[in-house]
């Protein structure tokens, strides 16, 4: 190793060290403070950056940082998948799709019309804004509906958007990238690349997670089996490259893994309790490692001077996205769909809950890169929407879900799912 692959790689690792140290406090300090881990990571992440200390500043290693920020939502997406029942998701797919695709559009729009009127900029800079920060994020959505008694319905529901709408946000983006760049923009076109996009994604997914499902389970070509942890890690590294290769959603083929491993009993495979045991435990901690470079490593990332020169701005625009945009849009998406059967608290809750993470952040990092105009302007208000979201909404999701009593509704559907959970092992 040459002298200086080996300081860069010494450096890094110093880098990594410093952030789960931190990240480690932060989970102790968040048992006396009740607010949501995330929130406490981001400001981690922004005293110890740029920003402030300069202790942790991953501008020189932009490789390790997008490998955090992608595998991290990747691993996270399937576990999402893991916790989805298929039951629960059949009675409310039309609303998912619809959440997933209208909804982002609605979305879009709305939140365009009000950056063009407020930061008197070009309405495809606004629009490319509000397309950039539609998307929700699985990252904290998947373990913070963990902790929450709420029913299946509700919870997978707002877990299976997350994972959905991060094709549709992500291709609309790309589409008015091109218009801006002097592209031309079709409707058709672009509806194809969504379904085809999302499609090959699902197809991907459900190959690679039904292969491993078999080969971890207690079948004839079962010689994975005792490794699901490990087997799992490399799984959602293929399906990711192979579907982002092939031109399909990374993000989808491994949400659709975790799907079919969650679900692996409608295929009549099983496996041995002690491997699903060894399995979950070694998840859950390797899920919080996750969220905590996830998150710090976003923090390191916010801009503050940027965010001083729009932060009035950006806020009111926030807060009309979270009031207006966000309520309309769900209201829009799931108005048709009878089988759902939604009340009025669900959907409230449906309409709160939207918060901004990892792949908008991605999405913005991107746009400063191809020197996109307003470019600055689009990247200080997706992190005011990070840090609002996850500040404001995601530390009140416990205590909406109880105002709105949604927590009476899981005592029916957590017997169904323990029945499921015995009748899969």
């Amino acid at each position: 190793m040459s002298g200086n692959a080996a300081n860069v790689t010494e450096n890094l690792m110093t880098l990594l060290a410093i952030l789960i140290f931190t990240g480690v406090i932060c989970v102790k300090i968040i048992q006396h403070i009740p607010i949501p881990d995330v929130v406490l990571f981001i400001f981690a992440g922004i005293f110890l950056g740029p920003s402030f200390l300069n202790i942790l500043n991953f501008d020189q290693y932009t490789t390790g940082n997008h490998l955090i920020l992608t595998f991290g939502a990747a691993y996270i997406l399937y576990d999402g998948g893991r916790e989805v029942q298929l039951h629960v998701l059949n009675k409310v797919k039309t609303s998912v799709f619809t959440l997933s695709t209208v909804g982002v559009l609605v979305s879009s729009f709305i939140t365009a019309f009000f950056a063009y009127k407020i930061l008197n900029i070009d309405f495809m800079s606004a629009l490319l804004l509000g397309s950039v920060i539609a998307s929700t994020d699985p990252s904290v959505l998947v373990p913070l509906f963990k902790t929450i008694n709420i029913s299946n319905k509700v919870k997978q529901t707002i877990i299976s958007e997350s994972a959905f709408n991060d094709a549709a946000g992500a291709i609309i983006t790309f589409a008015i990238i091109g218009i801006i760049q002097g592209g031309n923009f079709s409707l058709g076109n672009s509806v194809i690349k969504l379904i085809t996009t999302a499609g090959g994604g699902i197809l991907i997914g459900l190959l690679v997670g039904y292969s491993i499902t078999v080969l971890l389970s207690d079948k004839k070509y079962n010689f994975l089996q005792g490794h699901s942890a490990e087997v799992a890690i490399a799984s959602i590294l293929g399906a990711y490259v192979l579907a982002e290769r092939l031109g399909f959603s990374g993000f989808m083929a491994t949400f659709m893994v975790g799907m079919v491993c969650g679900n692996k009993q409608i295929f009549n495979l099983k496996m041995a309790k002690e491997n699903l045991s060894l399995h979950v435990n070694f998840k859950d901690t390797f899920i919080s490692l996750l969220r905590i470079m996830i998150f710090i490593t976003l923090g390191t990332q916010i801009d503050f001077v940027l965010l001083g020169q729009y932060w009035v701005q950006a806020l009111i625009i926030i807060l009309l996205f979270m009031f207006i945009a966000r309520p309309v849009s769900v209201f829009i998406s799931v108005m048709f769909d009878k089988k759902a059967e939604w009340k009025l608290n669900e959907l409230l809750y449906l309409m709160w809950t939207r918060e901004t993470g990892v792949i908008p952040a991605a999405l913005a990092g991107m746009i400063i890169s191809l020197k996109i105009n307003n470019a600055p302007i689009i990247s200080a208000v997706t992190f005011m929407a990070i840090i609002i979201t996850l500040t404001f909404q995601a530390s009140t999701a416990k205590y909406v879900a109880k105002l709105l009593k949604l927590e009476e509704a899981v005592i029916k559907e957590n017997i169904i799912t323990v029945k499921d959970e015995v009748s899969a092992n």
